[in-house]
């Protein structure tokens, strides 16, 4: 199983630190707004390579956090006439909705930063004791000259980096790129006690302390967005290293790619975003997650609402085959399988897993699904499609999907005015009242329900 490493820029075998266990640190959102189409695209992304490993017979200890303090907090919050911690308790659910409608499997631990700020105390005592630390007039800042492979982890050149845009800008620091540790108290906002004095942690920090606490000093996995590469993760490998040595903090680092808009970044800075809201007022969550896993997880998404449209085709196309084969299952004939048959899904079944072991190529994966979905609808069209192999067949589906959280949809059953109906429609298709037949899949039709009549018997579904 070969996986991209950030910080080797390679396509690496996959090595567990302990046989048989996977610790998984992704970073998570500033829960001071709804999430957008990036926070979920990231999400969708770590969850499916969680699902594999699971699905590989791995045991995962997945963790992803949420920052519940920062200027963005402090601000949005003073705009609400709210606490910062009402703002976490008001948002955090919010995602928790949006990413269980999309299928992302809920963390095994959801930290909020300012549950570890102990830890965050501690990660800085170790640093100031190691000489890696220096106090100015707003905070204890990081000193980067201590530390002298800062920029290597993102591959920066920091005289090219431009002071102001990633870096923030701060009168007497050592150096532009320090970055700080600890923020003193300002008037009207959140802090805690320190051997520095009143503050509260600096956005990098946290994480580390966080993955620390939950994880260990060093574990597998570390996770998030491209943009998170420089300055957070980088500060983060600086000031983990540094604290607890060369060999700890994360073994392999891995980064989704961005959501673009008209092949520009989409941010809130530009202006350029969507929320999850808002997209699922129009569409299913489903396709949503369908649209992401289209694309290699590397990869750039260039979004709209056409790419969105063409999800949702392959999603029905998806739906259509599952429902086919339910049917069938119910009503085809006990009997041997075809010849060639089993051989055929276990070739499918390698193909999937051959393309996912490849630094989880999910679009790849998707070939094996539709694959198979042509294999199922040849075998119902021939009327080669036994029981056995209806059952074995979505079988398989049952297990892509372990992974993919997109191919099955929850069972809703109809009404009874609407199983009348069907009643009365196949009535009156057996006594070849068509005009009957026809002005019931109407009536149907605009109850949302449609009906395809197969050599097998009458299908429906929702639209």
């Amino acid at each position: 199983m070969k996986i991209q490493d950030t910080k080797t820029g390679k396509l690496i075998e996959f090595e567990s630190l302990k046989e048989g266990e996977v610790g998984m640190y992704v970073c998570g959102p500033t829960v001071y707004d709804l999430g957008h189409l990036g926070h979920g695209r990231s999400a969708v992304c770590f969850d499916l390579m969680r699902r594999y490993f699971i699905y590989k017979g791995y045991k995962v200890k997945f963790v992803s956090n949420y920052t519940d303090i920062d200027d963005k907090m402090i601000n949005r919050a003073k705009e609400e006439g709210i606490s910062v911690e009402e703002l976490a308790a008001k948002i955090i659910p919010e995602y928790v909705r949006d990413y269980e409608a999309l299928g992302i499997l809920a963390p095994d631990i959801s930290p909020k930063a300012t549950d570890s700020i102990a830890e965050m105390v501690e990660v800085i005592e170790k640093l100031e004791k190691k000489g890696h630390t220096y106090v100015l007039d707003d905070g204890v800042y990081f000193d980067v000259k201590t530390y002298k492979e800062y920029g290597e982890f993102s591959g920066q050149k920091l005289e090219d980096l431009k002071v102001g845009a990633r870096v923030e800008v701060k009168e007497g620091k050592r150096n532009p790129y320090d970055f700080v540790l600890w923020k003193f108290k300002k008037e009207g906002e959140p802090a805690w006690a320190s051997p520095w004095g009143e503050g509260r942690p600096g956005w990098h920090i946290e994480c580390s302390a966080m993955s620390l606490r939950y994880l260990g000093e060093k574990f597998d996995i570390h996770g998030g967005g491209l943009d998170l590469v420089f300055p957070h993760h980088e500060c983060e490998v600086a000031q983990s290293l540094c604290a607890f040595g060369q060999d700890a903090f994360a073994k392999y680092w891995m980064h989704n790619g961005f959501i673009n808009i008209d092949n520009e970044k989409m941010s809130k800075s530009l202006g350029n975003f969507f929320t999850l809201r808002n997209v699922f007022e129009k569409y299913d969550p489903k396709v949503v997650r369908f649209m992401f896993l289209q694309t290699h997880y590397r990869n750039p998404i260039n979004f709209s609402f056409d790419l969105l449209d063409q999800s949702k085709a392959g999603l029905i196309r998806v739906r259509d085959c599952i429902r086919n084969l339910k049917f069938e299952a119910e009503n085809s004939a006990e009997g041997e399988d075809y010849s060639g048959i089993q051989e055929k899904l276990a070739g499918l079944k390698s193909d999937f897993e051959n393309v996912m072991d490849n630094d989880f190529d999910t679009s790849g994966a998707l070939g094996a699904v539709f694959d198979l979905i042509t294999f199922a609808n040849t075998l119902i069209q021939t009327k080669k499609l036994t029981k056995k192999s209806a059952n074995d067949i979505l079988s398989l589906f049952a297990d892509f999907d372990k992974v993919l959280s997109v191919i099955f949809e929850e069972e809703k059953d109809v009404d009874d005015d609407v199983k009348a109906l069907m009643k009365q429609r196949e009535e009156a298709r057996k006594s070849k009242d068509f005009a009957m037949s026809d002005k019931i899949r109407d009536e149907l039709k605009e109850k949302g329900i449609e009906l395809e009549d197969t050599a097998s018997g009458t299908v429906w579904k929702r639209v």
